[in-house]
């Protein structure tokens, strides 16, 4: 098998390894600060199949299928996606009754949503160009978080209280990616 080229992004917050393929076919590998190039020469050759997998899948699919994202189109659609997110919100507190802070709409690269230690609600503008059952399940994620801070089992049933089918919504965003 081919060698695979990547670059290596270093990060403070970083807790893993993390690997990704985009469009283009780059690979970029992000990991924390302090762990030996052994170890990541060792996760690469581990998801060295999934790699070729995505580089393969993007040669072969018409770039025109891959919406891209410009920073225009956040501008535009920021106010739209918090008037949605926030309806969302509203209808799902009826089920929970969590109290939170305020809610924001971001632009990230790599992540949906979060939920900040300051009661926060953060999801991506990119919610809006999502099927309906994903972008409830996005919600209602970060929404379990105002009550329970990590992916216990007490998180998981908090989700399931709404989304019944959470598992495989759940599969279907990781098949969508962002």
């Amino acid at each position: 098998m081919k060698k695979i080229f990547y670059k290596l992004k270093r990060s403070k917050r970083a807790k893993r390894m993390r690997l990704a393929v985009y469009c283009d076919g780059s690979v970029v590998v992000t990991g924390p600060f302090g762990i030996e190039q052994s170890l990541i020469e060792k996760f690469i050759t581990e998801k060295k199949q999934w790699v070729w997998d995505k580089i393969k899948f993007f040669k072969n699919i018409d770039s025109k299928v891959i919406r891209t994202f410009s920073h225009n189109d956040y501008l535009e659609n920021k106010d739209k996606a918090l008037d949605f997110v926030q309806k969302r919100v509203r209808f799902y507190n009826k089920i929970y009754g969590f109290s939170f802070n305020k809610i924001f709409i971001k632009n990230q690269k790599t992540r949906w949503g979060s939920c900040s230690c300051k009661q926060n609600l953060n999801l991506n503008y990119k919610i809006l160009f999502l099927p309906e059952k994903l972008q409830d399940y996005i919600i209602v994620h970060e929404m379990c978080h105002l009550k329970e801070f990590n992916h216990s089992k007490k998180f998981w049933e908090l989700v399931q209280k709404a989304l019944p089918d959470y598992l495989d919504i759940k599969k279907e965003l990781r098949r969508h990616g962002i």
